[in-house]
């Protein structure tokens, strides 16, 4: 199982959100790439970017920041948040981002999607963030009728590889992950899952990484310091 620290970024800053409600924001460290550097040493390949600022905007915000990490470090850098076009995708792709999750715009426009996997394959993931099993979309502003494992089936079929499957209510609690719909998505699609939400310490891992999941997001475990992300990352090299 790959983990994934996270960094989430407003006005070129990590921040952390509690539940998603951006009045929560607090920052949680200085600089980006000093973040990521020290994610880089304990032994992390990859990193799980997001453009809050974007995410309401609706367009790429704070790129200059996500570029920087990708071409200054030797993470592989996975972006969501206001990226809705092809010309959005076109331009991280072209600036050294390895992954690029779509979130919103899969729900109301999942023709991008389609054409986004037809060009770039397995570069494209989905996000997945649910209120009680039903899909939030704009930033989690907004709720619809959608039941999570039914748009996972749906991207399945357009040809997404890879879902990042948020439960809003774990988002930022320190609570805990929840497994039962973690394991209700894996079992649904084929596609690799990773879990965001909730994550806590090490046994948390462990128990994500029993449930065949192909990759945890860790943020606020890693600021608050309850989860030793070297271990995290041994536990599931091992």
């Amino acid at each position: 199982m790959i983990i994934f620290p996270a960094i989430d970024i407003i006005d070129s800053k990590p921040v952390r959100l509690f539940k998603g409600d951006f009045s929560t924001a607090s920052q949680v460290a200085d600089d980006a790439l000093e973040t990521a550097e020290g994610f880089v040493k304990a032994g992390c390949q990859w990193v799980h970017m997001v453009d809050l600022d974007g995410s309401l905007k609706k367009e790429p915000v704070n790129a200059e920041t996500f570029i920087a990490v990708a071409k200054e470090t030797s993470l592989k850098v996975e972006l969501g948040g206001g990226i809705r076009t092809m010309k959005d995708i076109d331009f991280y792709v072209n600036n050294g981002i390895a992954r690029i999750i779509l979130g919103s715009v899969a729900l109301k426009n999942p023709e991008l999607v389609r054409e986004a996997v037809k060009e770039f394959g397995s570069i494209i993931a989905v996000g997945i963030d649910a209120k009680n099993g039903y899909v939030a979309t704009e930033g989690w502003t907004q709720s619809s009728n959608i039941y999570f494992t039914d748009l996972a089936k749906q991207m399945e079929s357009v040809g997404v590889e890879t879902i990042i499957y948020t439960d809003i209510s774990k988002d930022g609690t320190l609570s805990g992950p929840n497994i039962s719909q973690l394991e209700e998505i894996n079992n649904s699609v084929s596609c690799n899952i990773t879990a965001s939400g909730g994550v806590t310490n090490l046994d948390d891992i462990v128990r994500l990484r029993e449930a065949g999941l192909y990759g945890a997001i860790c943020g606020k475990s890693i600021y608050q310091g309850t989860l030793n992300l070297k271990e995290a990352v041994e536990a599931c090299n091992g």
